[in-house]
């Protein structure tokens, strides 16, 4: 807090002590910087706290004010300066501090180094015991630092993680959109296709029924002429009707109506079949743009050198560009070329199919969650690999056996029995039994993919059906 003096003698605009004050005439004074710097901002040369105007554009410098605001200045100088007394001489002998007591841990002077207090005491010469300390000090301070170091790498790494997580959201939504476009496009074209069914039953329907009302209308006005025609005869005299009585039954007879005024069946819209189950049948067509993988990977498990595509059903190696920075989050293979499915199994029964193409080195299996994710694994996993022209029924330290396939495998269909502890591979092409593993599983395991190899593995998709319970 600013001391009274320091308040007196502080710039009014600044409002820190006076430097190269002037004095305008109305008594008040600036620093001369300051002032210059307010007035090339206002159209007058006014002083800044009474708004009266300057007589002079150049204010003469306040000699007085100067002298008093260096003297203050110097007087905060001294004031933050330790006393060159209190640091160097003894506080009780008032003699210089010349040696440091190892046993004390303290700077003491000639006469406290004879004295009963320091008795059998260690000693050494100040500079001799700060190098002493100095190091010990450095030394306890490397792994500090080290720490501090480690810590900005992690923290580069975890900025990078997430600008990652931005640009992944920004990715996902995009393809979430992309799919949603997708499927209102089909729904807005069913939409269109289906009012222009109605309407074109509408208009066939209200034209037949323009047409009959069109021939009633036409066979009424012969009616009510023909009617209207024998009223009048009926009318007219005796003898003018009896002359005329032959003709008028002729065309009373003769007229017959030929309108049917029953209607004939489906003259109204088929309101049940345009409504009728709607969203139902939508769904059953839908079905022919939309399919369903029973394993999708999870690109968080992925190792750095595989590419999934972007729904996710199918994996390729790519040797890694030196701009490719994946986080190193613990889901995250390093060390081993493979990825997870998204989904774990406890329980249960699953089945997955997966394209194999011409890949020379791959696998397909199972692992347990609790596998390690970085380097070598050596245990918890269950697969079928190939490799040098040879497939192997692998899962290490116990399982490493050759298997003879009577042709080369294009497709491979993974089946997991949880309950009956069985995981069994078999080629969907010749529906041919290639090899299982019994195994107890006591975790949660997930489908495991890995290749090495400038090719692709997919998932394939599953027939999608509907099935109505009654």
């Amino acid at each position: 807090m600013a001391t009274q003096s320091e308040m007196a003698c502080s710039c009014p605009i600044c409002s820190e002590i006076f430097k190269d004050p002037v004095v305008l005439s109305c008594s008040h004074s600036f620093c001369k910087n300051c002032l210059r710097n307010w007035w090339a901002e206002q159209p007058l040369h006014v002083c800044p706290v009474c708004k009266r105007r300057s007589s002079r554009d150049d204010p003469p410098c306040n000699l007085v004010l100067k002298n008093v605001c260096e003297a203050l200045i110097h007087e905060l100088t001294l004031k933050d300066k330790p006393s060159a007394q209190t640091e160097t001489l003894c506080s009780q002998h008032s003699e210089k501090l010349r040696l440091f007591c190892l046993d004390h841990q303290q700077l003491v002077c000639l006469v406290c180094r004879d004295s009963r207090t320091h008795k059998k005491h260690t000693f050494k010469p100040i500079d001799e015991a700060a190098q002493d300390y100095k190091d010990f000090v450095k030394k306890s301070l490397k792994p500090l630092q080290e720490e501090l170091q480690r810590l900005n790498q992690v923290k580069v790494e975890w900025d990078q993680t997430a600008e990652y997580i931005s640009v992944q959201a920004q990715n996902t939504e995009k393809q979430i959109k992309e799919e949603f476009w997708k499927m209102k496009e089909f729904l807005l074209k069913e939409e269109q296709a289906r009012i222009y069914a109605l309407r074109n039953e509408a208009q066939q329907k209200s034209s037949m029924m323009q047409q009959r009302i069109e021939a009633l209308s036409v066979e009424m006005v012969a009616l009510s002429d023909t009617i209207q025609a024998t009223e009048k005869e009926l009318r007219s005299e005796d003898v003018l009707f009896l002359q005329n009585y032959k003709a008028s039954v002729r065309r009373v007879q003769e007229l017959h109506p030929t309108v049917d005024p029953e209607l004939p069946s489906g003259t109204l819209i088929d309101v049940a079949k345009h409504v009728g189950n709607l969203s139902f049948n939508i769904w059953n067509k839908m079905k022919q743009i939309v399919s369903y993988t029973p394993v999708i990977l999870d690109p968080n498990t992925a190792c750095p050198e595989l590419l999934l595509s972007d729904d996710l059903r199918s994996v390729k190696f790519e040797k890694l560009d030196n701009e490719t920075v994946l986080p190193k989050n613990p889901e995250r293979f390093q060390g081993y070329s493979a990825v997870l499915g998204s989904e774990g199994f406890t329980s249960g029964t699953y089945s997955w199919e997966v394209k194999i193409g011409g890949n020379l080195n791959w696998s397909v299996g199972v692992i347990g969650e609790s596998a390690p994710r970085k380097g070598e694994i050596s245990h918890g996993y269950w697969e079928i690999w190939f490799k040098d022209g040879e497939y192997r029924a692998y899962s290490p330290p116990s399982i490493d056996r050759v298997l003879s396939l009577s042709k080369p495998l294009q497709r491979i269909r993974v089946h997991l029995d949880m309950n009956r502890k069985k995981l069994s591979f078999s080629d969907p092409d010749t529906d041919t039994h290639i090899f299982t593993f019994t195994h107890a599983f006591t975790e949660k395991v997930f489908p495991l993919f890995s290749m090495i190899h400038l090719m692709q593995l997919k998932i394939s998709p599953m027939n999608i059906t509907a099935q109505l319970e009654m």
